[in-house]
């Protein structure tokens, strides 16, 4: 019996002097401890420091202000209520008539010719190969309202007014209705037709496009007349006759 009940007795011991041999092998480790600060130094504080939010990917890394936009160069403001601008600021500007004095001066009406550029929007004034005027225009405000082709001078009136284009006045001389065109246009009771000036005219055809003094906004603008500024329209006034070619091309 006394050896029955020994045998457990000598497994238990066994084992934990097993256990208590491995245990040793693994010193424990103690507490780390932070070094007191010198004198007169306060302790640094062990209060946890938040992580940083990284910016989302493709996105501002913070807030836009109010009238910066997303795209804006750094350090570049723009203001939120800033003006829209006008429209005449949008067109581009045509450059200013060039004149040659000298070859202006040493020719006659006998010996002018007239080159028209659509597509440049000028126009040029020769005596031969020599250009003695070159001006900004404007054309028809559509393709062909402008004939492009060759042409002579067939009338020139200083003072012309317009047989289609114009305004319906009263008879106190008020515009009732401005702007209107006698093909599509009813005069309101009371009223007559005035053709709208055309200064300097130099008639080109038959339906009545021809060249004067007219609103160069920087594009072609025009019912299909070619208009100049004042100086060039009596400059080419005073150098063209009854048949001096001109040439229109697109």
């Amino acid at each position: 019996m006394t050896t029955k009940f020994l045998r457990p007795a000598a497994a238990a011991a066994l084992l934990l002097l097993i256990c208590g041999s491995a245990v040793a092998q693994f010193p424990r480790q103690m507490p780390r401890q932070t070094p007191a600060p010198p004198a007169g130094q306060r302790p640094p504080s062990t209060r946890p420091v938040p992580p940083t939010t990284a910016p989302r990917p493709g996105g501002p890394a913070t807030a836009p202000r109010p009238g910066v936009p997303l795209n804006a160069p750094r350090g570049q403001v723009t203001p939120a209520n800033q003006p829209m601008r006008k429209a005449t600021e949008l067109i581009s500007r045509q450059a200013p008539i060039s004149i040659n004095q000298r070859v202006y001066d040493g020719f006659t009406s006998d010996r002018s010719r007239v080159v028209v550029s659509l597509s440049k929007q000028r126009a040029y004034l020769l005596d031969g190969d020599q250009i003695a005027i070159d001006t900004p225009i404007s054309s028809g405000k559509r393709a062909g309202m402008t004939p492009a082709g060759n042409f002579t001078i067939t009338q020139k009136d200083k003072d012309h007014r317009s047989n289609i284009y114009g305004d319906f006045v009263d008879r106190s001389g008020r515009v009732v209705r401005g702007g209107v065109s006698v093909r599509i246009d009813s005069a309101p009771s009371g009223t007559h037709f005035v053709g709208a000036p055309m200064k300097w005219f130099m008639r080109l055809t038959g339906d009545g496009v021809g060249m004067h003094v007219g609103i160069l906004p920087g594009y072609p603008a025009s019912h299909g007349c070619i208009r100049m500024p004042p100086q060039s329209a009596e400059m080419f006034f005073n150098r063209v006759k009854h048949g001096t070619p001109v040439e229109v091309e697109r």
